[in-house]
């Protein structure tokens, strides 16, 4: 059906091309105006709020509450911990003056030198100093913590090479923020939503993610340890989807976060702080979409199911009309969410393809000859197979075709991503391999340097050390030395 839309550029012949025009044409997000922003379109957005909405109960079951917080933040906030300004110094926007006026010719409007502000605000990349810096006025005794909070909002960090979703100067994301009376409480937290987060991946998106902690160089800057959920795109490269951190007590201490203990001594608080941003939109497109558009997981279809009348006059329209009625009533209390796209707008072949690039996982079509026979043709968006299926208990059979969906997808790009994990432990054959994509297990003798030279010569990165990977004793293949681990090693987003 692309035939009836613009083509897509082939993901084989540039997959970077390909999915940049998938974003605008499937009608997900634009450029901005606004150097390095984008803006999400309606469709994009309504994925982005199906997320969010499964997410936030996520959060709610373990405990969590949504809050908000100050866009803008001091900037003397950010000094108060030096690994954490290092870190986001150079992603920092700040804002200077509050005021504008018009210049001496009235033909344009310039900054008004006497409105500077005493103190420069930091446009939020981040929010555990002003987080931290409200907890102090919150926290006193051992009984009020666990604090267990969330914000959804958005966050700046000045990007110089955007693109749609996976980096972009501006995006919407949460932030959990989190405090603790006890370290091993905090550790416990961090690894809980790193557990979350994967399982929203795998289950939600059909996204399968290996889990794993960061090496010091790959950690948030100011946490103690960094876990990750890594997953692969169809190009082989590393997509980092969401990551749980564990800031020990280094903004505790920062920001004079006391609390009196069941001892009745003053300690500092233990911190923790976990997100997930719109990357996870791109995530989503480069791990299923094919050369006809976008392949949605049902769970996250602003869509599941599209009905398509085919007709030649009014008459054969309204038999059709009421024949889909019962159906699209009982996909709806199903909790389904169902389209019928009776409008005469556009020729049935052209919608064909629109529902297709946008990914509508079922597609039913329905006719005068369809109806003599009791019978609808019933297309699934993933294989793209088309079957002749009765009216009579369509409802049910769609509902249980969804699901197989769901399941399939997953399967498609776990046995994708499995076939890609190679074991190496030759440096010059990596060099070569990598080039090509995957996910590679190297040993690792845990040293900076080594992930230096690695990272310059090949651009690619340790990703994580893998949770549930047999750490078998072994030798770095860059250095010589003694492994510490057996880590995951590509190339990223």
């Amino acid at each position: 059906m692309a035939k009836e839309l613009d083509f897509l550029t082939k993901r084989s012949e540039d997959y970077s091309k390909w999915y940049n025009e998938l974003v605008v044409k499937a009608d997900l997000a634009e450029q901005a105006d606004v150097r390095g922003c984008m803006v999400i379109k309606p469709y994009g957005y309504a994925i982005w709020e199906k997320m969010q909405r499964i997410l936030d109960d996520k959060f709610k079951e373990t405990g969590v509450q949504n809050a908000y917080f100050p866009l803008l933040i001091p900037k003397s906030f950010l000094s108060r911990e030096a690994e954490h300004v290092e870190g986001f110094a150079k992603e920092c926007a700040v804002v200077t003056h509050y005021r504008l006026k018009t210049n001496e010719t009235h033909d344009g409007v310039i900054v008004d030198p006497a409105a500077k502000l005493e103190e420069e605000l930091i446009i939020r990349p981040t929010s555990e100093t002003i987080i931290w810096n409200t907890f102090k006025n919150w926290i006193h005794s051992y009984r009020d913590l666990p604090l267990l909070v969330n914000q959804w909002c958005n966050v700046m960090r000045w990007e110089m090479r955007t693109r749609l979703f996976l980096r972009t100067s501006e995006f919407l994301w949460q932030e959990g923020h989190t405090a603790h009376a006890t370290r091993e409480e905090a550790e416990e937290r961090a690894k809980m939503m790193l557990k979350v987060y994967a399982d929203f991946a795998e289950n939600c998106m059909a996204v399968p993610v290996v889990q794993g902690v960061k090496s010091e160089t790959e950690r948030f800057a100011g946490a103690l340890d960094t876990y990750t959920i890594e997953a692969m795109m169809q190009d082989g490269k590393a997509l980092q989807s969401g990551t749980s951190h564990f800031l020990g007590q280094n903004f505790g201490k920062a920001f004079e976060v006391q609390f009196l203990n069941r001892d009745n001594q003053p300690e500092y608080a233990w911190a923790t702080s976990w997100g997930v941003s719109t990357r996870l939109m791109g995530a989503l497109i480069m791990t299923h979409s094919d050369d006809n558009g976008l392949v949605l997981p049902p769970a996250l279809a602003p869509t599941q199911v599209v009905i398509i009348p085919i007709y030649k006059n009014d008459e054969q329209l309204q038999k059709v009309d009421e024949a889909v009625a019962p159906i699209v009533a009982e996909l709806r209390q199903m909790g389904i969410s169902v389209k019928y796209d009776n409008a005469d707008n556009k020729r049935p072949g052209f919608k064909f393809a629109d529902y297709e690039l946008k990914g509508v996982p079922v597609r039913l079509v329905l006719g005068a000859r369809d109806l003599e026979n009791g019978t609808v043709e019933v297309m699934r968006r993933d294989t793209l197979e088309k079957e002749t299926q009765r009216l009579e208990g369509i409802a049910a059979r769609v509902k249980d075709l969804l699901g197989d969906i769901q399941q399939n997808i997953f399967q498609k790009a776990k046995t994708f991503r499995d076939a890609h994990i190679y074991e190496c432990e030759d440096y010059e054959e990596f060099k070569q391999r990598v080039k090509d994509g995957g996910f590679f297990l190297c040993h690792w003798d845990g040293t900076p340097e080594t992930e230096a030279r690695i990272k310059e010569e090949t651009q690619a990165t340790i990703r994580c050390v893998p949770f549930g990977v047999e750490q078998t004793p072994g030798t770095d293949m860059v250095s010589g030395k003694p492994a510490v681990a057996r880590v995951l090693i590509a190339r990223s987003y």
